[in-house]
C-alpha cells in the first residue's frame, strides 16, 4: 500500500512538472514527448488534484486559467485512454449531468450547422448584412450563460463541499472570458468591423469547444463520482430557477426524494422574539421576500447564511450557496475586491460600500453594510441589491392615492 501511495505522489509531482514547463513556455509537443509515460491514462481526479496542489503551493488561479486550454491539449489523448478503459458512467435522462451534456450537443450543433457556415460565407462575400447576422447568431449563443450559471451556482458549491476547489475556480474564470467574447460579437461596438467580429467569433467558438471537452472529460465524470444522490436531487430542484441552454429537459420531479427539501429552520416553536416585536416564522419570511430589494447575509466567518427570495431577483441565488465561503461565490477576477471589503468591515475601517452598474435597461444599485451588535462587534455583512431604474424616473410629487 505504501508503494502505491508513493507512486501516486511521484506521479503527481511529475504531472506538476509538466504544467510548470508549459507555464515556462515549453510547447505541448515538447512536454508530451518528455512526459509520455507520466501522462498515460491520466484520470480526471488526478488532473483536479494536480491543479489544486499547484494553487495551494502559490501558483495564481489566473495563471492556471491562462493556460487552461493548453493543459487540456496535453492530457487529451490520456483522458481518452482513461475513459475507454474505465467503467462507463452514464447519467439517465433528467439527471443534471445528462441535461448539461444535451446542452453541449445543442451548442455544438448550432456552431457546426449555422455559425461556422455563416462565418465562412462572411469571409467569402463580406457585407454589413453579415455583421447583423453574426450578431444575431451570437445572441442565440448567449444561452450558454444559463449553462455556465447552473454549473457555477449549483454544481461548483457541492464539489467544493467535497474538497474539490481548484477546478471550479479555474473553470469559472474561463467561463467569464467566453462570456466576454460572446458579448463582443452579439453587441459589437460602433467601430467594430466585420473582420474584427469574425476574429473574435472564431476565438469564442474555439474556447467554447475546449470548455465542452473539459466538461465532458474532466468535470462531469469527476462530479458523477463525487456527489451524492441527495445533492444531485437538490441541483435538479433548483435548476429551473436559472434556466436551460438550447434544450428543455424532461425533469421527473417525482424522482426527487422528500429528504432533500429544505425548509426554514424554526428556533423556538413557530415564532421569533425580537426586541421590537414577535413574528411568526412564516410571516417573517414573507416580509423579507416581499421587500423591494434582494438581501444576502454573510456571517463573521465569511460564510453565506441567508438570502431573500424576492419575486424579481437581479442576481441568481440558489440554496447550494448556503454554507459556502463568500469568496467562492464570485469569479476569480473579483475575489480580491470581496476580500478587501471583508477586511475593511472587520477592522472597522468601513461600515458600508456602494456600487452601481447597468445591466441592459436595468440600473442596479448594490450596497454592502457591516452588521454589528450593540457593542460594535462585527456579526457579518449584509448585501442589498435593487433595481433603481423606476426610482430614477420619478418626478414631482405624489401625495395622494390614485386609481
Amino acid at each position: 500500500m505504501s508503494e502505491l501511495i508513493n507512486n501516486r505522489e511521484h506521479r503527481q509531482k511529475l504531472m506538476k512538472e509538466v504544467i510548470m514547463e508549459l507555464h515556462q513556455g515549453k510547447s505541448v509537443e515538447e512536454v508530451k514527448e518528455r512526459f509520455a509515460s507520466v501522462i498515460e491514462g491520466v484520470s480526471p481526479e488526478e488532473i483536479s488534484a494536480m491543479e489544486q496542489s499547484l494553487i495551494e503551493e502559490g501558483l495564481p488561479v489566473e495563471e492556471v486559467q491562462r493556460l487552461c486550454d493548453v493543459h487540456a491539449a496535453v492530457f487529451k489523448g490520456s483522458l481518452a485512454d482513461y475513459h475507454q478503459n474505465a467503467a462507463p458512467r452514464q447519467a439517465p435522462p433528467g439527471h443534471p449531468v445528462h441535461t448539461f451534456q444535451q446542452e453541449n450537443k445543442a451548442v455544438e450543433k448550432l456552431i457546426a450547422e449555422y455559425i461556422t457556415p455563416l462565418i465562412e460565407a462572411a469571409k467569402t462575400t463580406p457585407s454589413v448584412e453579415y455583421k447583423n447576422r453574426l450578431a444575431q447568431a451570437f445572441d442565440q449563443l448567449w444561452e450558454l450563460d444559463k449553462h455556465y450559471s447552473r454549473k457555477e451556482n449549483l454544481l461548483f458549491p457541492y464539489l467544493e463541499k467535497h474538497g474539490i476547489t481548484a477546478p471550479p475556480k479555474v473553470m469559472w474564470g474561463v467561463d467569464d472570458e467566453i462570456r466576454d467574447l460572446i458579448k463582443k460579437v452579439k453587441s459589437p461596438s460602433p467601430e467594430a468591423t466585420l473582420e474584427t467580429m469574425i476574429a473574435v467569433a472564431e476565438e469564442a467558438l474555439h474556447r467554447i469547444k475546449e470548455m465542452i471537452y473539459k466538461e465532458e472529460n474532466i468535470l462531469f465524470p469527476m462530479a458523477l463520482d463525487t456527489l451524492t444522490g441527495d445533492e444531485w436531487n437538490i441541483i435538479l430542484q433548483e435548476s429551473n430557477e436559472i434556466g436551460y441552454c438550447l434544450y428543455q429537459p424532461e425533469i421527473r420531479f417525482e424522482d426527487v426524494s422528500q429528504e432533500t427539501t429544505r425548509k426554514a429552520e424554526v428556533v423556538s416553536a413557530d415564532t421569533v422574539q425580537l426586541e421590537t416585536g414577535t413574528l411568526n416564522v412564516k410571516v417573517l419570511e414573507a416580509i423579507l421576500n416581499r421587500l423591494p430589494v434582494d438581501i444576502t447575509f454573510v456571517d463573521k466567518d465569511d460564510i453565506v447564511r441567508y438570502f431573500s427570495q424576492s419575486k424579481d431577483r437581479i442576481f441568481h441565488r440558489t440554496k447550494a450557496i448556503l454554507g459556502r465561503k463568500v469568496e467562492n461565490c464570485h469569479p476569480p477576477a473579483s475575489v480580491h475586491i470581496v476580500r478587501k471589503l471583508e477586511d475593511d468591515f472587520k477592522s472597522g475601517a468601513k461600515d458600508s460600500e456602494d456600487f452601481w452598474l447597468k445591466l441592459g435597461d436595468t440600473f442596479v444599485y448594490i450596497r454592502y453594510f457591516a452588521v454589528r451588535d450593540e457593542n460594535g462587534e462585527y456579526l457579518g455583512t449584509l448585501e442589498v441589491t435593487q433595481n433603481i431604474s423606476p426610482i430614477q424616473e420619478l418626478k414631482g410629487e405624489k401625495r395622494l392615492l390614485t386609481d
